[in-house]
């Protein structure tokens, strides 16, 4: 049970063996509230794998409910050169600053 936004996390462990398989390198927070949207970067890997993917992404849009949060939705962003490409369309998409 997650009751606050700084405990929501996407690292995560084999249950029957404990070995990590994502681990989390960072978050932001694009919103706060009772829905709240949040960045991860991260790496995971394959239980038949020793080795770290590189580096993702993903947003989650959270909803608080009878006190905890839960998760609503999700969208991974599987690369850096698909990072790249999402941030050129919303830059050409937004108006210059001060527009």
């Amino acid at each position: 049970m997650v009751t606050t936004l700084d405990e929501i996390t996407i690292a995560y462990s084999d249950p029957a063996g404990g070995a990590e398989l994502v681990r989390e390198l960072d978050k932001a927070f694009l919103t706060r509230g009772a829905w709240s949207t949040i960045v991860f970067r991260f790496q995971d890997r394959s239980r038949a794998e020793a080795e770290w993917s590189p580096v993702k992404f993903r947003i989650a849009r959270y909803k608080k409910t009878g006190g905890e949060f839960r998760a609503q939705s999700k969208f991974n962003i599987s690369s850096a050169e698909q990072a790249r490409a999402l941030i050129a369309i919303l830059q050409g998409w937004l108006p210059a600053e001060g527009a």
